[in-house]
């Protein structure tokens, strides 16, 4: 899939231009009509159950694509063999044709919840061949012209690239990934089929190894049309190579695409956590926007209330771009501002630096400088930071500095709130300290 721009898009990209009024315009447009206006999709993961309401209502109003959670995976639509219950797969694909959304079917094939029968069955090749591909061929049937997209085969791999030992890599090695595709394409020739995996989303063993098996599924005429990066991520830890990684397997000729985005920290949420996970989930969207073959960008829930996270990390959260009442957070507006018709796609555009100048008994003097990494001038800038070990501002110079507890902000003066693409300013304090100085736990910029 290539970039599309429909009529209204193209009338939105036209009336918003790339000044300041027209990123605050941005900002308060819906997501789907800016990701439209950028060519790609914006989607989100959804719970079937819970399409009432405002959950809906947001559902419907930010995102043009939706994906099922679960209702799709094996062990929800056919916990026994041959008996299949399609309620909540229906529930959100009719849900999607009613406010004109795209459908990412997710997931046909995969090592975890599948049901019993699969998981512990004694297979001979033969008959986890035909179980896996009528399986596959009923449900993509079931959704032929319904479903835009499939996350055919999930997970395929370990850690350092090898092939995972999974009931299907052990019983049939690599060849059961073709064989999936091949009866994916059979059921519907229109639907775009994808690979899909975690801890890919960076160049490294992993993704190499998931590279290595696109080209050999390419060369055998496997018909894949698409690679899938989950990006379930750590605040701060966006692969600098995420946009090199998502090129590289577009110059294969396939589409790429982000698959469940989410953004962890540690809680509680703070204003710097959050100002961190705004620029961080800038950053993958412009990823996508710099690649011309990554076809869109999901979120793995939309809300802090529908997150997986908590379960599966706990005392982590605060993934995801709305909090638990539905209102958006920064991560929101970072979505937002990097959609903007007019913004440069690449890098995000701003980082900061802090160093420790000079330093005394129970005194220091920092200095903090705030770069522009990105190809359009900064018109105002704002580094949020928290000290770990008590440390409290006394005074500052070249920016307004607010300390609340451990939080500090800084914002820009009249005088340096814009920085040229590739400039920097720099601003000081002078601050105390008591018994340690470490270095800020998070440092965010915007």
């Amino acid at each position: 899939m290539f970039r599309r721009l429909t009529a209204t898009a193209a009338l939105l990209a036209a009336a918003l231009t790339p000044t300041l009024a027209g990123t605050a315009s941005a900002a308060d447009a819906p997501l789907r009509e800016l990701a439209d206006a950028r060519g790609i999709y914006l989607g989100t993961a959804v719970t079937g159950g819970k399409l009432t309401g405002a959950y809906a209502d947001t559902a419907a109003a930010q995102f043009d694509s939706v994906t099922p959670g679960n209702e799709m995976k094996w062990g929800s639509v056919e916990p026994v063999r041959g008996q299949y219950s399609w309620t909540g797969a229906d529930r959100i694909v009719d849900f999607a044709e009613a406010h004109g959304q795209e459908v990412r079917g997710h997931t046909l094939v995969w090592h975890s919840q599948l049901p019993s029968w699969v998981e512990n069955g004694t297979w001979t090749p033969d008959a986890l061949r035909t179980v896996m591909t009528d399986h596959v061929t009923t449900e993509v049937s079931r959704y032929k012209g319904r479903v835009d997209h499939w996350d055919v085969v999930n997970e395929p791999l370990n850690e350092d690239g090898t092939l995972r030992r999974s009931v299907f890599g052990a019983t049939l090695g690599e060849s059961y990934v073709a064989d999936a595709f091949r009866a994916a394409r059979a059921a519907d020739p229109a639907a775009k089929l994808y690979v899909n995996d975690y801890s890919t989303d960076g160049i490294g063993a992993k993704s190499d190894g998931m590279y290595a098996l696109v080209k050999r599924l390419l060369a055998q005429g496997v018909p894949i049309d698409g690679v899938g990066f989950q990006a379930h991520l750590i605040l701060g830890q966006v692969p600098s190579t995420m946009e090199a990684n998502l090129r590289r397997f577009a110059d294969l000729g396939v589409d790429v695409a982000i698959t469940e985005l989410d953004i962890r920290m540690t809680l509680p949420a703070t204003e710097a956590k959050l100002a961190r996970q705004k620029a961080d989930y800038a950053a993958v969207t412009r990823a996508c926007l710099a690649v011309t073959r990554c076809a869109g960008l999901t979120v793995w829930g939309f809300t802090d209330s529908d997150s997986w996270i908590p379960d599966f990390f706990p005392g982590e959260g605060a993934a995801t771009p709305y909090d638990e009442n539905l209102s958006p957070k920064p991560a929101r507006a970072g979505i937002a501002e990097a959609l903007a018709p007019g913004t440069p796609p690449g890098p995000a555009g701003c980082t900061a630096a802090y160093t420790v100048q000079s330093q005394w008994g129970g005194g220091f003097t920092g200095q903090v400088t705030v770069r522009n990494t990105g190809t359009a001038p900064l018109t105002g800038w704002r580094v949020v930071w928290e000290y770990p070990a008590g440390q409290r501002i006394a005074q500052a110079w070249n920016a307004t500095v607010a300390q609340t507890g451990t939080a500090v902000t800084a914002t820009n003066l009249p005088y340096n709130g814009t920085v040229p693409a590739g400039g920097s300013v720099t601003f000081g304090f002078n601050a105390s300290w008591a018994g340690s100085n470490p270095p800020p736990t998070v440092l965010g910029c915007g």
